[in-house]
């Protein structure tokens, strides 16, 4: 009773009687009536709330949905109510969520998109309580195609792709119903559904129709990565600082109860620093600061990176410069260096070799999808790190470190000065190193120095001429040892005084992968080039739907380093099967997917028909990236740039519709061809007609449209236009053959009186 009577003198106020007056005074809202139409925007949304958290691994479906059900529930229920109490509470919560949002994004101003996400997600569960309206079905739509959006940006699997057709196969007869409802058709709850939505037949026919256009466009549209977005990626912040350094944590050596400076990543060696082991299963083993290459042993394949990149490469990790016998280790870990950022900012700016070398700069984004050790991969050379700890670390051999091991879900990005490979530049480097450089990279162990130069030496002399540069020495050796050791995958261990490269190349014939690599080190060195071993992951399998980078374990490997003074370091890959120049930004990108797809298409093409459209259509794409490089560069130089660029979209405009009428006129001609004579002399007066201004209606007959040319056409006009329009009509329903040069003269005489 208290309750009432307080209500009652809040209503007495004079403020509250006229706003509460004011409420009962509206017009209750129109409401929607098609069960069928408020089923399936709900069902939009709620595929939109399930991409979201397929693509970000979040749980807000658990509430979320069951929720919104509920709501949308309560609201068909409650349809025909002013619901004022419920509109106070709806408000009431969208302030609160407001609320957490912006408490939500100073905690995430690294990327914002999750938050976002969550708080559409938020305001979609309270509007689901109040849904009377097509209006306001209309509004849950666009929050669901919002979702969906925010959910391809976030997505890095092919399960959107699941999700995205199915949002599709939703919105298509959602937007059926939209319509139907805006023109009064839909008969509520007597009406089948088939007849509310149409032909499923019809709709599906307009589905693949959709999906298939869609998948045209996206494998033919151009990708120029100078011009992408530049966002930067970055987990949430993570406070842990480094104790050591020069410590490199890897979770194969931890596994097996070994520290970081153990046996060999992810290996056991028999006690002893480079004895014979066994490799773990999971964890590349070289990804330590000292690596046994006399383990023995292979990996499983598991995912551990996605990489969006603007252009694929060797994900460099580690570098190695001093050689063991049997392994590698870094020399100096103890002068690694901490770099640190400033407390507002996740960027870090890092050190690095100047270059005389041209360049590009790339930018990558890595998420870990398991475990790896605290190095940092990159394309070489890094130049910022947008990084959630407070500090990294970089050693002398340019590898980056953090202060915890990369777990599941951490992502960072890294934006690099990728180098280009030029050929004729890196041949006239100069060869006068540095007393550093001979020091760390000239080092070869003196009981198998004269035995590896001598073997370099020969296969050098086998070349057609003679070489003389370092980049072509490198070259022809790296191709060398493709061409005469083989892969041995039952390869015994190594003694304990046993040198990996002797055996490598004197006993055994061959060896390992990376042992090629490591080969391929010594023989440069050996003939005073310097070199180091470098451990990374390949680029990956390419998913051109997702636009990342799948790298898995066995995607590890080891490649050569080689210095060329003032320009910096080169790899070259000795491994057979691999290419002999890893990756990098020389590749053309523009268009990607339409390449990956090619490349599917060609290996089920004979190769002399594979190899004569690779010429056609690399010289045609090849063409068109140019042109729209070309174009797209207009913009950047200047006023005078900026005039002779539009002056280009003004003549290819031009050009186009030129090209439109034409093609207009040709679509006429065709059609006009395929008619009787009487009823293509018909169409061709209507269509000149039209073209003056006097158009024919669609519901107007022929006899209706000459009777009201006689009240706006001049007489003689008028005259030929009811001739004409007699004669076929007479042919058309009186089965009368015309007089068609007489038709023909008439409608000259029309055309020529103006």
């Amino acid at each position: 009773m208290s309750d009432v009577s307080g209500t009652e003198r809040v209503r007495s106020l004079p403020l509250a009687r006229r706003f509460w007056q004011r409420l009962e005074s509206l017009p209750p809202p129109e409401t929607e009536e098609s069960l069928l139409l408020r089923v399936l925007a709900q069902a939009m949304v709620l595929v939109g709330i399930v991409a979201t958290d397929v693509a970000a691994s979040t749980s807000m479906s658990v509430w979320a949905i069951p929720l919104s059900i509920a709501g949308a529930s309560w609201s068909w229920v409650r349809r025909r109510k002013r619901n004022v109490a419920a509109k106070f509470c709806i408000a009431i919560g969208m302030l609160l969520a407001l609320a957490a949002f912006f408490v939500g994004l100073r905690a995430e101003l690294n990327d914002t998109r999750l938050v976002l996400a969550e708080l559409l997600v938020q305001l979609q569960v309270l509007h689901s309580f109040d849904l009377p309206r097509r209006k306001d079905l209309g509004y849950s739509m666009i929050i669901g195609l919002i979702l969906i959006g925010v959910a391809s940006t976030l997505s890095q699997t092919m399960t959107f792709g699941l999700l995205l057709l199915l949002f599709l196969a939703i919105a298509l007869p959602v937007l059926v119903l939209d319509y139907r409802s805006r023109l009064g058709l839909l008969g509520g709850l007597r009406q089948s559904p088939f007849k509310q939505m149409g032909s499923p037949r019809r709709l599906g026919t307009f589905l693949l129709v959709i999906v298939g256009l869609g998948l045209i466009i996206f494998a033919c549209l151009p990708r120029f990565p100078s011009y992408q977005l530049r966002t930067f990626p970055v987990s949430a912040p993570i406070q842990k600082q480094f104790e050591d350094n020069s410590q490199i944590i890897n979770p194969g050596y931890m596994r097996r109860g070994s520290n970081a400076q153990g046996n060999g990543a992810g290996g056991t060696g028999a006690g002893e620093e480079l004895g014979p082991g066994e490799l773990d299963e999971t964890f590349y083993y070289g990804f330590n600061s000292r690596i046994n290459q006399n383990l023995r042993g292979q990996l499983k394949p598991k995912i551990v990176l996605r990489v969006r990149s603007q252009a694929e490469g060797f994900w460099r990790v580690l570098a190695f410069d001093r050689y063991l016998g049997q392994g590698w280790e870094i020399s100096r870990s103890e002068q690694t260096v901490t770099v640190k950022r400033p407390r507002w900012s996740y960027q870090f700016f890092l050190p690095r070799r100047p270059t005389l070398n041209r360049t590009k700069e790339v930018v990558q984004t890595f998420t870990v999808v398991s475990e790896l050790p605290n190095l940092l991969p990159s394309l070489y050379q890094p130049k910022e790190l947008y990084f959630p700890t407070q500090e990294v670390a970089i050693d002398p051999e340019e590898n980056l470190r953090s202060p915890l091991g990369l777990v599941e879900g951490l992502t960072y990005t890294i934006i690099s000065e990728v180098p280009y490979r030029n050929r004729t530049r890196l041949r006239s480097a100069p060869t006068d190193y540095s007393r550093a450089v001979k020091d760390y990279y000239l080092d070869v162990p003196a009981q198998i120095r004269a035995r590896v130069q001598q073997r370099t030496e020969e296969l050098l002399a086998t070349a057609s001429k003679p070489i003389t540069s370092t980049y072509e020495k490198a070259l022809f050796l790296a191709q060398a040892l493709k061409q005469r050791y083989t892969v041995q995958t039952e390869l015994p261990f190594l003694k304990r005084d046993e040198d990996l490269v002797e055996a490598f190349l004197f006993e055994y014939k061959g060896g390992y992968p990376d042992h090629f690599s490591t080969t391929l080190t010594l023989m440069l060195r050996s003939i005073g080039i310097p070199a180091r071993l470098a451990v990374g992951f390949g680029p990956g399998e390419f998913n051109p739907f997702t636009g990342l980078y799948v790298v898995r374990n066995t995607d590890a490997y080891a490649v050569t380093e080689v210095l060329f003074p003032n320009y910096g370091w080169f790899s070259f890959d000795p491994i057979p099967g691999h290419e002999l120049i890893p990756a990098s930004i020389e590749e053309d990108q523009t268009f990607s997917v339409l390449q990956h797809f090619w490349k599917w298409v060609a290996g089920w093409l004979p190769s002399p028909l594979t190899s004569l459209l690779n010429r056609i259509f690399g010289t045609l794409f090849g063409w068109i990236a140019a042109a729209i490089a070309w174009f797209i560069g207009l913009f950047t130089q200047g006023w005078m740039g900026l005039f002779i660029g539009l002056l280009v979209i003004i003549v290819l405009s031009f050009l186009g519709w030129l090209g439109w009428q034409g093609w207009h006129r040709w679509r006429l001609h065709r059609r006009l061809a395929k008619l009787a004579p009487m009823e293509r002399l018909y169409q061709q007066m209507l269509n000149w007609l039209a073209n003056q201004g006097f158009r024919k209606q669609p519901a107007e007959t022929p006899l209706e449209y000459a009777r009201q040319a006689w009240e706006q056409q001049p007489g003689e006009r008028a005259g030929a236009i009811d001739e004409i329009s007699q004669a076929y009509v007479n042919w058309r329903y009186g089965n009368r053959d015309p007089d068609l040069n007489r038709i023909k003269q008439r409608l000259k005489d029309l055309r020529k009186r103006r």
